[in-house]
């Protein structure tokens, strides 16, 4: 059972980092298009160079955290706020903003902003089981003896 969490963990940590370089490679190919699809957006059209930029830095710099074991964990938490950030932003724009920009590139173009909304909720959750299952975060300080000896019941 252990086997097969940490094969599954290891398959999802590739599919995140594939997902995010793919992404910022996909918006780097057309950058200012990109640059303008966020101009559009209405929460974002006064930060909208900073954050055409900074995600797409960001996209990939934790995607390369993600490749390596020392930095893995803290790659996670980044990637789990980059998604979380993006849920918001789809869930307020689809429930309080006036108008709907255009739907995102590459590889999930296809999908809708509902759908997109319940792909990035379930990536969501699971980067928190990742992170929560994970060796190294069960050994460390934050969490405490009870908590290592529940998942010990739930993980053998």
């Amino acid at each position: 059972m252990r086997n097969i969490l940490s094969t599954s963990r290891q398959v999802f940590i590739y599919f995140f980092i594939i997902l995010f370089v793919y992404a910022a490679v996909s918006k780097l190919t057309d950058f200012e298009n990109f640059q303008v699809q966020v101009a559009q957006s209405p929460l974002l059209s006064v930060f909208a160079t900073f954050i055409a930029y900074a995600t797409v830095i960001g996209e990939l710099i934790i995607a390369l955290m993600l490749c390596f074991k020392k930095s893995r964990l803290l790659g996670l938490y980044l990637f789990l706020g980059f998604m979380t950030a993006f849920t918001v932003y789809i869930f307020l724009i689809l429930n309080y903003s006036p108008f709907v920009p255009c739907s995102c590139g590459g590889v999930l173009e296809d999908l809708g902003w509902w759908e997109h909304l319940w792909f990035n909720g379930v990536v969501c959750l699971v980067t928190v089981f990742i992170i929560i299952t994970d060796n190294d975060t069960i050994s460390s300080s934050f969490v405490t003896k009870r908590s290592k000896s529940l998942f010990s019941l739930i993980l053998p």
